[in-house]
């Protein structure tokens, strides 16, 4: 197969961590896989500025000096335009897979010997900080599309009344992200992801930390982003790491007895699947993805987005388990989070391309 992912920008988001594994995989396979992406935007007098002074600790898009994309053995094409991708800049190919809500809208303009239209939906995008109305309209587009989750199938089907729409759950690296068994930490231990995209939930996983402090004076915390602070003021106690190596992400999950998500919408949630892969039970909302990967009183514990106080208290509960119970949960998180790999994700990625080009 031919194949064209269309990507907005190449960096170290989650999501095109996932693009680039799908590019490799294929590429592996045999199939003729190329990238393609608008060149990026110069910073402005503004940004040279702040950047220079290092003000609050600012870095002109810092997580963009590298990306998941460095050293790809398929083709990663660069556009000269910064504002969108046209049909003439891509080659002709039989699929072509838009990867964000803009870049359903690029490739909706391609003419047909581009490829079959497909949008992988990785998260729902109509939140706040986007144009919504206008996010809605791509996931009307007439495209073949691709989730990662069971809520953005049913979601996809009864709002966009998109049929049949193709589910490849997303897994872990087990190369990268493993534990030998073990015991709880000496010292009570909760990580979490920081970042001030406000759907992640980061104020409402500071207020259960506070809460948890009262409970438990000595707990640590430890939590990894890929920006430093800005707008949300981290307590001097959360030991914050900023754009670490894989090889450090995996010790922090590690160090951890509990791992939170209070994200109020959450595509996947692959941080609580690499925790749990790493032998760490997780205590997250019922915001989309996690709810495919947590079972309660499991592997973990699930509740209402918003709901401190539940969440409090289902941190406050396995962080206060016995050891035995602390073990039995984390051995319930690791044979879940073993029991699906990237081998079998590319699989099932490929062979919903190979029926989209089968279908008439």
């Amino acid at each position: 197969m031919k194949i064209t992912f269309v990507v907005p920008t190449l960096n170290l988001s989650g999501g095109l961590r996932v693009v680039s594994i799908y590019a490799e995989r294929l590429s592996q396979k045999g199939h003729e896989v190329t990238v393609v992406y608008p060149k990026k935007a110069l910073p402005s007098f503004k940004q040279r500025v702040k950047h220079f002074l290092k003000w609050k600790g600012y870095q002109y898009e810092s997580h963009f000096d590298s990306s998941y994309f460095d050293n790809a053995e398929y083709e990663l094409l660069t556009i000269s335009n910064t504002e969108r991708i046209l049909s003439d800049d891509v080659p002709d190919a039989d699929l072509v897979v838009a990867t964000w809500w803009k870049t359903a809208e690029w490739v909706n303009d391609f003419s047909s010997n581009k490829g079959k239209k497909v949008f992988f939906i990785q998260g729902y995008e109509a939140y706040t900080g986007q144009p919504i109305e206008r996010v809605k309209c791509t996931y009307l587009l007439p495209f073949y599309k691709i989730t990662i989750a069971t809520w953005l199938v049913k979601l996809m089907e009864k709002e966009y009344n998109s049929v049949r729409p193709y589910l490849v759950p997303n897994s872990v690296n087990h190369d990268l992200f493993y534990a030998c068994t073990r015991k709880k930490q000496d010292i009570p231990t909760l990580g979490f992801l920081f970042s001030e995209t406000e759907c992640k939930g980061v104020v409402d996983a500071l207020q259960v930390i506070e809460k948890l402090k009262e409970k438990i004076p000595n707990l640590r915390v430890i939590s990894f982003g890929a920006n430093p602070q800005d707008r949300i003021k981290l307590p001097d106690f959360i030991e914050l790491s900023i754009n670490p190596e894989q090889e450090k992400i995996r010790l922090l999950y590690q160090q951890c007895d509990l791992w939170l998500c209070c994200s109020f919408v959450e595509g996947f949630g692959l941080t609580i699947l690499e925790a749990m892969a790493c032998r760490t039970p997780s205590v997250s909302t019922k915001s989309g993805g996690p709810e495919d990967i947590i079972s309660n009183n499991v592997n973990g514990y699930l509740c209402d987005v918003n709901d401190v106080l539940g969440l409090t208290e289902a941190a406050y509960r396995v962080l206060s388990f016995s050891d035995e119970d602390w073990l039995a949960f984390s051995e319930e998180a690791y044979t879940f989070a073993s029991s699906y790999s990237w081998d079998d994700a590319a699989k099932l990625f490929e062979s919903s391309l190979q029926s989209i080009i089968l279908e008439s």
